[in-house]
């Protein structure tokens, strides 16, 4: 998926009244370190995968999101939700604290709301998650589709270069003090406009026509 030129924009969607719940608690019980620990890393290289992917990753969250779902929202690039999902954090309630879920929405939703989530377990609506910063937008349940597919397409029509460039850059430099990501940000940028499809974007800006990507 990384290396095909054809696959602009990923969208991780399903279907049902569930998005996603996370893991699977069969495969959590009766077991010992040895069995737990290969489940857990294997999560977080399916998170860190779509973070690292050179392709905006959008979640289209029509249902419930839960545990490690909520987790799959808030670490992709985009979320979109219907005004009928909801998104949880319950783990505290099965006497299994959401860890390592709470390393995502803890850098997507401010801390106290956070914490609130990883503690009570309470579902939030949509709109909350949206006040939160949790999800980007709503969307009505029946217009859910069509207007991710509207986004994805908007964002497919940059430069794939630009994109991946500007993926990186930004999960690299918010991890910055603010000093050092400018600095890094400027080199970046300097990077950017030595770039084929920067100068063949800014030309076609000036010369009022569309753009030919080479990416």
């Amino acid at each position: 998926m990384a290396g095909d030129p054809a696959v602009r924009v990923v969208v991780l969607r399903s279907e049902g009244p569930v998005f996603s719940s996370g893991h699977d608690l069969n495969e959590l019980v009766d077991g010992d370190a040895d069995d737990y620990t290969p489940v857990f890393e294997a999560c977080a290289r399916v998170m860190e995968g779509i973070r690292l992917l050179p392709k905006p990753v959008i979640a289209q969250v029509q249902g419930l999101a839960t545990a490690a779902g909520c987790q799959l929202v808030a670490t992709c690039d985009i979320a979109v939700a219907a005004d009928t999902a909801a998104f949880a954090t319950p783990g505290v309630q099965i006497g299994l604290f959401c860890t390592t879920p709470g390393v995502a929405v803890a850098r997507s939703v401010m801390p106290k709301k956070a914490m609130e989530m990883l503690l009570t377990g309470r579902p939030i609506s949509a709109q909350e998650a949206l006040e939160f910063g949790l999800i980007s937008r709503i969307a009505p349940a029946d217009q859910l589709g069509e207007q991710v597919t509207e986004l994805a397409q908007q964002i497919a029509s940059a430069s794939a270069h630009t994109l991946a460039l500007g993926k990186s850059a930004f999960y690299q430099q918010i991890e910055m003090d603010r000093p050092s990501a400018y600095q890094f940000a400027s080199k970046v940028m300097v990077d950017n406009l030595l770039a084929d499809d920067a100068k063949e974007g800014i030309s076609a800006f000036l010369e009022k026509r569309q753009p030919v990507w080479t990416t």
